[in-house]
């Protein structure tokens, strides 16, 4: 309201007006400073700066210009802010440690990772990079609109015509009026391998882009830890990823050094040195005995010395834990769009992007057809000219001025001015014959080109079609290898990732009672000795399951149900040799009536790996291990069972060995694991051995054709048999005896390939353990007895068997450890190799939607 006094005082409400003005400050600041375009990816800081390079002149083909004179241009034509922010802007993008593909080529110090600034403007030099130059390619065809600068004296585009999505491919940071933005790099090659795929199906989604952009590409390489950050980023538009350094451990002598080779984005690397001094100082990080950095123009080196007695990926994970050599990188993909903020997720961005392209090529397409039509408008005079060239002569001798003589030929010719203007500037060479021939090939190739510039923008096909090619042009062109490494892990330092790597001894119980100790608590027996006490147990309980693995693998659990559950060895109790265990139920959530007939570590879930499984009637099936990377805290379907079958023995292959089945009527069978086709979880599998009604299957093994198969019988009789005795047959049929079952030795409980330089361990349904070399075993045909292997008493009988490494230093600290009395708690000895190997006593029956019919 006007004051009626002075109708040049408005009043207003305080707060009313502090509300507006402040709402268009911020959104001056949104769209004109610090958030990018979706169609570019660029600031308006950064998009001055490459179209005043480019209007200077600075292509890659010329020579460096001096950094002053860029920013000058820019400051004084442009952008008028201060010149060391468009400096510092301008030295960013020159920066390999920066941006993924860099968009200036700088000449002298532009800085460093160990934060070191760039030398002063007036000394260093640039000019704009090759893949700049796509940028603005085209830029002069009015591809875009041009906009008038802040005093109006020039003019600058509203965006650049970007041939390439850089808002992914360079990435962008920037904070905002209560908003920011932090879009990470990418690798060129695959966005625009996601930018074909939507061109291809426009319905994709954002988890189906992931099939051709994995993730981030960081120009610092490093590792990313899991993907669940990058799949949620691509589908909301928002999430983190974890980033990590890349390091090795070297052995020097008795002692160990941690070199790291790459650090994660934006990280400063001599902070990084002085922050893990500090932690050593204080006292914070032990093991640490000097630290320097080797880093030089061949690549990063920074050296961390440990002492001897540490374990090396304790004070790396402690490195990862407390210092930037791990640290998550905020992904939020806020972009101007339509001169709006806007969150955008995968899709969303490259559809921008190729919405924009679209109006590029349309604007560039009409640009040239506008130019060919006025070209062909010109021949066609002249041709008119060419064709009446004595009348037109004469005309134009007859005039007395130039604008009698275009007035005539317009009169006479029906031409326009253009065209009668063209044939009065037509050079008396043009009338030679090779010449007329020159001008009727041009005009042909006009109307060709005509006739493809219309049909262009008549099909948007057409138009997809050439920015497609032009992608591919340019992925062949820049594209590289990818930087960044994404690896499957977890996502956080635990501190359960602190514990030491070690081996460890796991074992679970028939009633399902599981402990961890240590490696060094059995020793080697002679064959027939009557062993140590294991566990204590009750009078219907014993060891089932005993196995070798390392504290930090995964332990998949396979019940005869047909499910799986999955734990990491560390979470399972550390107990003494002689007490019980923990109820697995405490652990896993096992149902009631589910007894864990199979456990597999497993180090990653890594590709080209798959379980390969056996139940009690006789069915196998063969499933990729990835299917099982994601488990649920309640479990997971493994196998689809038949009412009357139950899962026997799972085993982890690569998909090309040789399977064999035992049976506890001494029958087996040697086929191909690739007799069986992969199938999904879900499947049922199909049929691996014909049993006779009174029979079952007892165990399953990977066949090696260099070692024995070993045979263990309930009264404790065994033997080595070489596999070679064992002819290869189709999966399915009755196969071939392998011991001979009678009253003496009972029936089988176990079938394992093994090597001589093993031990065999023997545990009793009493609980009672026996470890003996598997080179004292003897060597018999397959229709034989065996010998006895341990003394089982008449109420007892031979449970599980399974195999251990040898390792001479172990045994004579087992010795030691046992001398006199139980064996100690203490940790193992390192340099153990991690063994999972057990069987388990056959329960019940198998089926499935993909049996098939023998």
């Amino acid at each position: 309201m006007a004051d009626q006094n002075n109708p040049q005082i408005i009043n207003r409400d305080i707060g009313v007006e502090m509300r507006e003005s402040f709402m268009d400050y911020a959104m001056s600041i949104i769209v004109s400073r610090a958030l990018p375009d979706v169609r570019d990816g660029l600031k308006p800081v950064h998009r001055r700066i490459l179209y005043a390079m480019s209007e200077l002149g600075m292509s890659p083909d010329k020579p460096y210009k001096k950094s002053a004179r860029i920013v000058g241009e820019v400051i004084g034509k442009y952008h008028p802010h201060g010149d060391t922010a468009v400096y510092d802007t301008m030295v960013r993008m020159a920066q390999d440690f920066s941006l993924r593909y860099m968009l200036v080529d700088g000449h002298g110090n532009f800085g460093s990772v160990d934060g070191d600034m760039a030398a002063a403007m007036r000394y260093t030099e640039a000019r704009l990079s090759k893949i700049a130059m796509e940028m603005l390619r085209d830029l002069n065809k009015e591809t875009v609109d041009f906009m008038p600068n802040y005093d109006g004296e020039e003019n600058e585009p509203v965006v650049l015509p970007a041939r390439y999505p850089n808002l992914l491919v360079n990435g962008v940071g920037g904070i905002a009026v209560g908003m920011a933005t932090n879009i990470p790099p990418h690798n060129l090659g695959e966005v625009i391998d996601g930018v074909q795929a939507l061109i291809e199906n426009p319905d994709i989604t954002p988890m189906e882009l992931m099939d051709y952009i994995q993730g981030p590409d960081f120009p610092t390489a490093g590792y990313i830890l899991g993907r669940s950050g990058i799949r949620q980023a691509y589908q909301t538009g928002r999430g983190s990823v974890t980033m990590r350094a890349k390091t090795t451990i070297e052995e020097i002598g008795n002692k160990a050094r941690i070199i790291v080779h790459e650090l994660p984005y934006q990280v400063n690397k001599a902070r990084l040195v002085e922050k893990i001094a500090e932690l050593v100082r204080d006292k914070r990080i032990e093991g640490i005995t000097d630290l320097r950095d080797e880093s030089d123009r061949t690549g990063m080196r920074v050296v961390i010395e440990l002492r001897r007695d540490v374990n090396p990926n304790v004070v790396l994970n402690n490195l990862f834990k407390h210092t930037a050599m791990q640290s998550n990188f905020g992904i939020n993909m806020l972009a101007i769009v339509n001169n709006e903020p806007k969150i955008l997720n995968l899709k969303d961005v490259l559809y921008h992007y190729l919405k924009h392209q679209v109006e590029v090529i349309r604007r560039r397409t009409e640009f040239d057809l506008k130019k060919a039509e006025a070209r062909a408008h010109i021949l066609e005079g002249l041709r008119i000219a060419l064709d009446h060239l004595d009348e037109v002569i004469a005309l134009i001798r007859s005039s007395q001025t130039a604008e009698a003589a275009r007035e005539g030929l317009i009169e006479r010719f029906s031409l326009t001015l253009e065209q009668a203007q063209a044939i009065l500037d037509m050079r008396l060479q043009r009338l030679t014959g090779l010449e007329r021939e020159k001008i009727e090939n041009e005009y042909n190739e006009l109307l060709q080109k005509i006739a493809e510039y219309r049909e262009i923008l008549a099909n948007e096909h057409l138009v997809l079609n050439i920015i497609s090619e032009e992608l591919n042009e340019l992925k062949e062109r820049f594209a590289d290898e990818r930087r960044t490494e994404i690896t499957v892990g977890e996502e956080s330092i635990l501190d359960e990732d602190l514990i030491p790597r070690e081996d460890v001894i796991i074992t679970v119980t028939h009633t399902g009672y599981i402990k961890r100790l240590p490696v060094t608590t059995y020793r080697s027996q002679k064959r027939g000795g009557r062993g140590v006490v294991g566990m204590d147990t009750k009078d219907e309980d014993f060891v089932e399951h005993l196995f070798i693995t390392n504290s930090h693998h995964h332990l998949l659990f396979f019940t005869d149900k047909g499910k799986v559950y999955r734990i990491k060895a560390y979470e399972i109790p550390d107990l003494s040799r002689t007490a019980r265990g923990t109820p697995i139920i405490n652990l896993i959530q096992i149902e009631q009536g589910e007894s864990i007939n199979a456990v597999i570590p497993i180090e990653e879930f890594v590709e080209d790996s798959y379980l390969f499984f056996a139940t009690q009637q006789g069915i196998i099936k063969k499933t990729p291990l990835d299917d099982y990377a994601n488990i649920r805290k309640g479990g997971l379907i493994a196998i689809n069972l038949r009412e009357d079958d139950a899962l026997i023995e799972v085993k982890l292959t690569d998909g090309q060995q040789e399977m064999i089945i035992g049976t506890a009527e001494g029958m087996s069978i040697r086929f191909p694991e690739s007799d069986v086709r992969s199938m999904g979880r879900s499947a049922t599998g199909v049929k691996g051995i014909s049993l006779d009604e009174s029979d079952a299957v007892i165990g399953m093994d990977v066949v090696d054709t260099d070692l024995d198969i070993l045979i263990v019988t309930a009264k404790g009789y065994g033997k080595r048999t070489p596999v070679a005795d064992y002819r290869i047959q189709s999966r399915g049929g009755k196969g071939i005896k392998t011991i001979n079952v009678t009253d003496k030795n009972g029936p089988v409980v176990g079938l394992k390939v093994v090597k001589t330089e093993e031990d065999l361990m023997i545990i009793t349904a009493s609980g009672t353990v026996i470890r003996t070399s598997m080179d004292e075993i003897s060597t018999m045909g397959r229709n034989t007895q065996g010998v006895r292997l341990i003394n089982i008493r008449e109420d007892d009988s031979v449970a599980t068997v399974c195999r251990a490494n040898k390792n001479e230093e172990q045994e004579e600290l087992l010795e030691e450890l046992l001398e006199g009395g139980e064996a100690s708690e203490g940790a193992s000895p390192s340099g153990a190799e991690p063994v999972l190997d057990m069987d388990t006593e056959g329960t019940e029956g198998s089926d499935s939607e993909s049996s098939e019919n023998e």
